[in-house]
């Protein structure tokens, strides 16, 4: 798991190479003018989801994981909380190949805020419940290739 600043996300192209290409994206398109949907930038190997999340506390988001895919997550207008745990410390559970989601019931190990500007990535080993808040918050994740 990994949290920054959207400008430093180019640093951690080493980590995949289709990081540059969202970060490319990023310079180029004002994400607060996409509509929500999906969004193909490599067909899907790369896209973007714009979301609308309904206020949720931790009770409420469920701790997920993916297999395929990375996150990068990105609020767009307002902050949000994400609860974070170690892919290994979660008990087994049913995997949606097509969704390419498992979800987990309990509380994660850790919370955080994410500021609109900055982003969060999150591995296939991470176990996340992203989009806590108190108020609807607008937010991008980006879908990317494992």
């Amino acid at each position: 798991m990994i949290i920054d600043d959207i400008q430093q996300l180019g640093n951690y192209s080493c980590l995949n190479p289709r990081f540059k290409r969202v970060a490319q994206f990023l310079a180029t398109t004002d994400l607060t003018t996409l509509p929500v949907g999906h969004h193909e930038i490599e067909g899907e190997d790369l896209f973007v989801n714009i979301m609308d999340c309904a206020p949720k506390g931790r009770e409420d988001a469920r701790l997920e994981t993916h297999n395929r895919m990375i996150d990068i997550q990105i609020p767009i207008s307002a902050p949000e909380e994400h609860g974070w745990i170690p892919r290994c410390q979660l008990p087994e559970a049913p995997y949606d190949e097509q969704a390419d989601i498992s979800f987990y019931d309990g509380l994660a190990q850790n919370y955080f805020m994410v500021q609109p500007g900055q982003f969060t990535i999150y591995f296939p080993q991470d176990g996340h419940a992203p989009a806590i808040t108190p108020v609807p918050v607008r937010k991008a994740i980006f879908k990317i290739k494992a």
